[in-house]
């Protein structure tokens, strides 16, 4: 796992950076960040009655299309899975747990036609909505596709997220 960046937001809250390929599960308050979010997906799971969430940074889509398994939270299905088990680990009920997804951007659509399958983007969109409908969990905002990058940040006190981006600004989820 990479290094995390942690800065001070406040006297009570801290900020964490989540980078990609990587996984974090906090209990409130904490915000997690996720920058740079192009064809990667940020996905926030959130259970509002403990106050537990967490936020991947996922790559790619699926585990079993890997060369290298070393890195598990760099693919969707792993990515999904481990942080489910985390949150519940630390008292999360899975029945309460709501889903916000982020990213799948065609960042190089003058070159990469939406239609094709190497639009890694589009595929991460399909397998991130496939792996929380599998497991029964709501998706109850999204921000996905188009040909922008974003950055994201996710406030576990209340589940609520922030996208920036550098041609629309800010948007609260």
């Amino acid at each position: 796992m990479n290094a995390k960046t942690q800065t001070s937001v406040g006297p009570e809250t801290m900020e964490l950076t989540v980078g990609m390929g990587e996984i974090t599960v906090a209990e409130s308050p904490l915000l997690l960040r996720a920058l740079g979010v192009g064809s990667c997906m940020a996905v926030t799971l959130y259970d509002r009655n403990t106050s537990i969430g967490g936020l991947a940074h996922i790559m790619l889509p699926y585990i079993e299309e890997a060369f290298d398994k070393s890195c598990p939270a760099r693919y969707t299905d792993a990515a999904i899975g481990m942080m489910i088990d985390r949150m519940q680990k630390q008292g999360a009920r899975i029945q309460h747990v709501r889903a916000k997804i982020f990213g799948g951007a065609n960042m190089f659509s003058e070159i990469i036609s939406s239609d094709s399958t190497m639009d890694v983007g589009k595929r991460n969109i399909s397998a991130v909505r496939e792996e929380l409908e599998r497991r029964n969990i709501e998706i109850i905002a999204e921000d996905v596709g188009e040909h922008i990058g974003r950055s994201v940040l996710f406030d576990t006190s209340d589940g609520s997220v922030v996208v920036k981006t550098v041609n629309t600004g800010e948007k609260r989820y």
